[in-house]
């Protein structure tokens, strides 16, 4: 199965971008009558034949949709402090997004190492991911937003904080309602500060462990969307 990724479709008839086209017509040497798969990100899941080969225009025609394909009745939403390494980072978006997440937020905490991110990088990481493994959804990535504006949001559903320091964390597993919409909380190579650790149980944030290893930051976020994801099965 060829998808490609089609943000903007609207229509029975599509032209893919120039980086898609080339992929369809060079790459993979696909030819008038082939049968592809489209994905726009936002559920729709789409099987098209392909009218135009053109490598810079490729030109389809939408024979089948559907929408909502293989949406979730749960909500997992990551606030993860991006690791100095980027493809560590990249790793981790790689391996949530085909696990399942709706939302990736880089967090900015006082012991980061990394300060900024490349966004439109790590966005098309996400998009080969969402592809690869057959998903019609684009989790949404925000921009790097500091810890202290961050936690003070408003958010409807439950609130986790896993940190290292020592004190009573149940594990994140016990204390998952099924069904619901999760935030979690994953901090930097040097852990979260004890003030922030403070702020976010101020805030309503519950403090979890993932167990008895000490996981790296991007281990500990596939952990987490994992644990969130197989509760839910």
């Amino acid at each position: 199965m060829h998808i490609f990724y089609t943000p903007d479709i609207s229509d029975k008839s599509y032209t893919l971008d120039e980086a898609e086209s080339k992929h369809c017509t060079k790459v993979l040497r696909l030819v008038r009558g082939d049968l592809i798969t489209l994905v726009d990100g936002h559920g729709g899941f789409f099987t098209a034949e392909i009218n135009d080969p053109n490598p810079k225009r490729c030109q389809v025609n939408v024979i089948k949709s559907e929408q909502q394909f293989g949406l979730q009745s749960f909500q997992v939403n990551i606030a993860i402090a991006p690791t100095k390494n980027m493809e560590r980072i990249e790793w981790f978006l790689e391996k949530v997004t085909e696990i399942g997440v709706n939302r990736i937020t880089p967090l900015l905490c006082r012991f980061s190492e990394r300060k900024e991110i490349k966004h439109e990088r790590l966005e098309k990481v996400m998009i080969s991911a969402m592809k690869q493994s057959l998903k019609a959804y684009l989790p949404q990535l925000d921009e790097m937003t500091k810890f202290s504006n961050f936690i003070h949001q408003t958010f409807d559903g439950q609130k986790f904080i896993a940190h290292c320091e020592d004190q009573h964390r149940d594990l994140l597993k016990s204390r998952i309602k099924k069904g619901g919409n999760y935030l979690i909380l994953i901090g930097p190579e040097g852990d979260f500060s004890m003030e922030e650790i403070e702020m976010a149980l101020n805030a309503g944030f519950q403090p979890v462990s993932l167990g008895n290893s000490r996981l790296r930051t991007e281990t500990a976020g596939v952990v987490a969307c994992h644990t969130f994801n197989l509760l839910n099965e």
